[in-house]
């Protein structure tokens, strides 16, 4: 099985926004679309994303809430059609449950740790275990929970493949050399399929500069 490969335009450009689709369309690979929160609460946004036909549509909402607001808010963007659609696994499992129930036809992505996120971050913010030991925790949550997806760093790969057996979708994908930027936990595009992961999220390493070369780059990377 060929894996899935996402462009983040994470973006509130929309003539951007329209040329990286129009360009990856004539690509070998077959891009799925991932919106972040920017794009999809900016005054064209939503209506942009209801507009597309024959795309593989990521929502990332990262919704995380009372199971009663999870549950409208999937409710509330149904009317986009989404292929994927995220939320936090830390919403807990009464609300994934929820949430999972009345998502339909649309794939529920549990978000596990925050790839800009180290085990010196997780400290600050008042946990005690290191990354790798609660996105293990999460990863089950996410399996009792019956999600279909969950996003990882490709660090903890491996270890969400002991307990979740379904789609892994890794972000903070970088080209050997690029900078990491705000990310801290990367890897390159080849090795987080070593890894295991299914399906991956790029954003800067593909759209910053010449987007035709970077698609280049990563078709020679896959190989």
């Amino acid at each position: 099985m060929k894996p899935k490969i996402f462009i983040a335009l994470d973006t509130i450009n929309l003539k951007k926004t329209k040329n990286i689709i129009k360009e990856t369309q004539k690509s070998k690979i077959k891009f799925g679309y991932k919106f972040g929160l920017e794009f999809l609460n900016s005054i064209h946004g939503r209506r942009f994303v209801a507009g597309l036909k024959n795309k593989i549509i990521f929502a990332d909402y990262k919704i995380s809430d009372i199971p009663n607001t999870c549950v409208s808010t999937i409710k509330a963007v149904k009317d986009l059609k989404l292929n994927y659609i995220t939320i936090h696994i830390s919403s807990g499992l009464n609300a994934l449950k929820a949430s999972k129930k009345i998502s339909g036809k649309t794939k529920l992505i549990g978000v596990t740790i925050l790839t800009s996120l180290n085990n010196k971050s997780l400290k600050e913010i008042g946990f005690d275990k290191d990354v790798k030991k609660l996105v293990f925790q999460q990863a089950k949550l996410a399996a009792k929970a019956r999600l279909d997806a969950i996003v990882c760093s490709p660090h903890e790969i491996k270890i969400v493949k002991k307990v979740f057996k379904k789609e892994i979708m890794t972000p903070g994908i970088r080209f050997l050399g690029d900078r990491k930027g705000d990310q801290k936990r990367v890897m390159t595009p080849k090795q987080a399929l070593k890894n295991g992961a299914t399906a991956l999220i790029m954003g800067r390493s593909l759209i910053k500069g010449n987007l035709k070369k970077n698609i280049q780059k990563l078709i020679k990377d896959l190989k």
